[in-house]
């Protein structure tokens, strides 16, 4: 019997040295700790599809909790019946929960169709916030960085898209976006 650790976090911003120590303090080797930046809302991941071609009959793969594995039910499921064919036991260290029996299978479906709805519980109040920023006026996006009232003076005064684009060095769909609005 092989250990193997997964790791994962969503963004290149944030580190999965916490995760890291965790696996290895439970007995996985560093050379077998696979880890992705990246969101789990979906499985095609580098270093989870290496960890699939690794891993045979026998071997156990922790993780230190179920959402780092994945966050979509239907993902979670299919990734737990992929490793359970392949003969793979799945720990979640933090949340005491493994795929060993069919209760164990059952209790990480339930968890994850818990986990995928506070995702989107998460999602909701992002885009709720979001909108009411907007109606507050807050702008997203990045900020502009071209001179909107040279581009429509330069037009004004009879200049051409294609003059406007070459001597801003802008692209003229960029010149014409921008009359448009105005």
């Amino acid at each position: 019997m092989r250990c193997f650790g997964y790791a994962r976090v969503s963004t290149s911003q944030q580190s999965l040295d916490l995760q890291i120590k965790t696996l290895k303090a439970a007995g996985v080797k560093e050379n077998r700790i696979f880890s992705d930046k990246t969101s789990g809302s979906h499985i095609e991941r580098e270093g989870l599809n290496l960890l699939r071609v690794k891993v045979e009959e026998g071997d156990v793969l922790l993780v230190t909790k179920l959402d780092r594995l994945g966050r979509d039910t239907a993902d979670m499921i299919q990734l737990i019946k992929e490793f359970d064919q392949l003969g793979v036991i799945v720990r979640f260290l933090e949340d005491g929960i493994s795929t060993e029996g069919p209760t164990g299978r059952m209790i990480i479906t339930i968890i994850s169709a818990v986990a995928e709805a506070e995702r989107r519980r998460i999602l909701e109040r992002t885009n709720e916030g979001r909108l009411e920023a907007k109606a507050r006026g807050v702008l997203f996006g990045r900020k502009r960085t071209i001179d909107r009232l040279q581009v429509i003076s330069m037009h004004q005064a009879g200049c051409g898209a294609t003059e406007i684009a070459r001597e801003m060095l802008i692209g003229r769909s960029t010149v014409y976006k921008i009359l448009e609005e105005n």
